[in-house]
């Protein structure tokens, strides 16, 4: 009845535990953290205990993937742990938001972000990269977003850019975008002392 599957190397376990709880297993189809128990699983890292407490609770390694197992044992990993945006407690998870943001016919690229938000604690930001030629007012993204996800989960803050920062082999830097927003905060909070 919970969420857990059995992988081709022997003795190894697939399961996923709940956000809330690290030690209570989730529900079969549970959006939760995967984690994997079994006898090539570490046992720690060398010398770093509070490290090592962190990632392995109840023998389980958790790896900060969030997902879920299907009926037929497939796990789907949908987002990460670290990227997942809380804002007035609630958890929107980035991936979702890009996933709707690129149906969107002018939209190349995007990336979605947390960041500070006074009221909500943090707020969803996407920055978007638009095709060659292409508009795209935030009044109609918001409009084309609003039958695909929640109120919570439309950004509330957009940036276009002509391109976002990416890897030697193509892949979106979302720490790059996560640290100039930290500077931003910063400069700020200099500025507002």
């Amino acid at each position: 009845g919970v969420q857990t599957c059995a992988l081709r190397s022997p003795q190894t376990r697939c399961e996923v535990v709940t956000l809330e709880d690290k030690h209570a297993l989730a529900r079969p189809g549970e959006t939760g953290e995967i984690c994997f128990r079994g006898p090539q699983v570490m046992l720690g890292y060398w010398q770093r205990p509070e490290a090592t407490e962190e990632v392995i609770i109840d023998g389980r390694l958790h790896t900060g993937d969030v997902g879920h197992i299907d009926a037929d044992g497939f796990v789907f990993i949908t987002d990460r742990l670290k990227e997942m945006i809380i804002a007035s407690g609630f958890k929107i998870y980035p991936r979702n938001v890009e996933e709707a943001i690129y149906a969107h016919p002018s939209v190349k690229e995007c990336a979605v972000i947390g960041v500070g938000d006074a009221y909500r604690g943090q707020t969803v930001k996407a920055v978007i990269a638009l095709k060659t030629g292409a508009t795209l007012a935030i009044e109609e993204l918001n409009r084309f977003l609003s039958d695909k996800l929640s109120p919570i989960e439309i950004p509330k803050v957009v940036e276009f850019r002509d391109e976002l920062p990416k890897t030697a082999v193509g892949k979106i830097q979302k720490k790059i975008l996560i640290d100039e927003e930290r500077a931003k905060a910063a400069l700020q909070t200099e500025i507002s002392k």
